[in-house]
């Protein structure tokens, strides 16, 4: 009976954190409440939109709290009033020490990175943006500073030359599902490691993407720069500049061209193709978006392309 079981309050946001609620409540599991972002305007329309945690917890029926302030002490008395005794917080924002300090056995949360590499907001997209061969998902609990806890359990997953920041997300997000049960089970059976993260000098970190990390830089090799295509797709999508306009680019593959061009060069037949030079070798541009328009493979766009075809490096 869930009754007997550990009483526990999910923490989390978007789809990434619903397929670990889903596990947890189909695991049978006692989940006394659940904690996401409030509805927010979005779309044209600008209607009021719930997250996909919210939607999830309304359909299974489970008690929701949406706190606009997580330091509010009206907020923390009903927190209080639900008696957890653990927390499980997964792609949330950070929450304060009276919050994820409050439960008998603490606050853990998933991390889809092998820690300590990739602390930080965007580890799925910095680890293919960076050419790593392997990644993984991380359980820890919360201390003071982010991402740095003690680790209970991790588990690795390969990244393939093809995996881009997309694909890479969802195979994540079911390995985390497996690793949050295994790990709420090892707490309730009071037999878990926990084991002090060290934090080499070299270590790579995971800070936010912003516009500007996201511009393309055509003067790397085709790998590097298909490497930060990859981890950027499909968002926030990495970008280039084509005659005037904002070009964005999603996948792209290697071709056996070359000459002797700068970087940023285009060779294409005007229907079929369109290859642009890296440093060291051309790369072959197969889904893109145009600004204003919407995302296509290479032959739609050159259908539709009136312009003069030119790459700004």
């Amino acid at each position: 009976m869930t009754e007997n079981r550990l009483r526990i309050v999910f923490i989390g946001t978007p789809d990434f954190a619903v397929a670990s609620l889903k596990s947890i409540v189909e695991s049978g599991f006692n989940v006394v409440a659940v904690i996401t972002a409030p509805d927010r305007p979005a779309g044209r329309g600008q209607k009021l939109q719930e997250s996909a945690v919210k939607t999830y917890a309304v359909e299974k029926g489970l008690p929701v709290l949406q706190p606009t302030n997580l330091k509010s002490p009206d907020f923390q008395t009903e927190l209080a009033s639900y008696k957890a005794d653990i927390q499980v917080v997964i792609a949330f924002r950070m929450l304060p020490e009276a919050v994820w300090d409050m439960p008998r056995l603490g606050t853990f949360n998933l991390h889809a990175s092998l820690l300590p590499a990739y602390r930080g907001a965007a580890p799925i997209n910095r680890a293919i943006m960076n050419g790593e061969k392997e990644t993984g998902v991380t359980t820890f609990f919360l201390k003071h500073e982010i991402d740095t806890g003690n680790i209970i359990f991790q588990e690795k997953i390969a990244i393939s030359e093809d995996d881009t920041a997309g694909s890479l997300h969802d195979k994540l997000m079911n390995l985390g599902a497996e690793l949050v049960v295994k790990t709420l089970n090892a707490v309730e059976a009071g037999d878990y490691p926990q084991e002090q993260q060290s934090n080499p000098e070299g270590t790579p970190t995971a800070p936010k993407i912003f516009k500007p990390d996201c511009k393309i830089d055509w003067a790397k090799s085709a790998v590097e720069v298909r490497n930060h295509i990859r981890g950027l797709s499909p968002y926030p999508a990495a970008w280039t500049s084509l005659g005037g306009k904002g070009l964005k680019v999603f996948q792209t593959s290697f071709v056996e061209f070359l000459d002797e061009r700068q970087p940023g060069s285009i060779h294409t037949d005007g229907k079929h193709f369109l290859y642009v030079k890296c440093q060291d070798a051309y790369l072959s541009l197969e889904e893109l978006q145009i600004e204003g328009k919407k995302r296509m493979g290479v032959e739609e766009f050159l259908r539709g392309y009136n312009g003069e075809v030119l790459i700004n490096p």
